[in-house]
């Protein structure tokens, strides 16, 4: 299963930022070119491992909107996406994230209470971007029926299942200088 996933991160590129080998990938930086196939057998497979109790779709700028996008056509559901920007909204709520390689900060727009939401993204590596949107989304009073990430990498996933949040994800991968390697594949 996923077998168009498993077969582009086996051949994903692999560059190095410092000590940190950082892999190329359609579904994580649009580069190479996200093909439709990979994206529909992506989102077909989220459709299948999902509650489908939502009203709302959150994609984490950038590369969460493609899926979002897929899934909500699918699905008939609309997407909101978490921006890196801010755009001064009336509710518009700031949260500072860190990730593997980067920290900034993130903006929600359009989440209210009571919204039932299912969070997408393409990676997780030590969830720190999960974690503050998750504590962002508790504090609007919104619902998220299920956090689903394509390609896990590092200890994130069970960083956040240590700390009571439940993280679903289509392939666990180990990144070397020699390649991607798949160590998982959660059906």
């Amino acid at each position: 299963m996923l077998a168009i996933l498993q077969e582009s991160l086996l051949n994903a590129p692999i560059v190095h930022r410092g000590a940190y080998h950082y892999f190329i990938h359609p579904i994580s930086d649009g580069v190479p070119q996200l093909e439709p196939a990979l994206l529909d057998e992506v989102t077909d497979h989220i459709l299948g491992m999902v509650t489908k109790d939502f009203d709302k779709i959150l994609a984490i700028e950038a590369m969460g909107i493609p899926l979002a996008t897929a899934l909500s056509m699918k699905t008939g559901i609309p997407f909101t996406i978490i921006r890196k920007r801010p755009y001064e909204l009336e509710g518009e709520i700031k949260l500072s994230q860190e990730t593997g390689y980067s920290k900034g900060e993130l903006y929600i727009n359009d989440v209210r209470e009571g919204d039932r939401v299912l969070i997408v993204d393409d990676v997780i590596s030590t969830g720190g971007t999960l974690v503050a949107l998750m504590n962002a989304l508790e504090g609007i009073g919104a619902t998220v029926t299920d956090n689903i990430v394509i390609i896990e990498r590092g200890d994130g996933v069970s960083r956040l299942r240590d700390m009571g949040i439940d993280v679903k994800t289509l392939v666990r991968i180990d990144v070397t200088e020699k390649g991607v390697s798949i160590e998982a594949v959660h059906e």
